[in-house]
């Protein structure tokens, strides 16, 4: 495979890390379909071992989405632009601190912008847990399930 396609690649799977952000964007779906072009332009071992990990991680996530609760930003008056600052900041810690960043860019993300929204830290922080028991749980499962994903073709691509 050569580097453009590489780069296409990644871009599709940036791409679907956004979707999983936006509402009514199948951001899943987008990456293991990037994971899926790569395998099949590139037939190694590992690259069917990342697309084979890939989908049986995906489809976890997925049969685990009935058990957490659902998406609620509109119940709790929290913006959007809350929920994408800290998809941001997760996407960034996952790759600044390998694995743990995600999730504590996330949450910290999430509290970073309640705090300015709000101008308190106490505030800031009742209105993260908040946002984090309505709405982040969900998103924060389905983000950093295709984080894991896009680190795992990322260190193929690399080591691979």
């Amino acid at each position: 495979m050569d580097v453009w396609q590489l780069v296409l690649v990644g871009l599709v799977l940036l791409l679907g890390l956004f979707g999983v952000l936006v509402p009514g964007v199948p951001g899943q779906a987008i990456v293991w379909a990037a994971v899926l072009w790569w395998a099949l332009t590139s037939p190694t071992r590992l690259a069917w071992a990342v697309l084979i990990g890939a989908t049986a991680l995906l489809l976890l996530n997925q049969a685990l989405r009935p058990l957490l609760p659902p998406r609620r930003t509109r119940a709790t008056g929290t913006p959007r632009r809350t929920l994408l600052v800290g998809g941001i900041a997760g996407i960034v810690g996952f790759f600044v601190v390998p694995v743990v960043g995600g999730i504590l860019g996330f949450v910290g993300g999430i509290y970073g912008a309640e705090r300015v929204r709000l101008g308190s830290h106490r505030d800031g922080r009742a209105s993260a847990r908040t946002v984090m028991r309505t709405a982040g749980c969900p998103l924060l499962v389905e983000l950093f399930a295709c984080l894991l994903v896009v680190g795992a073709w990322l260190g193929a691509v690399i080591w691979g």
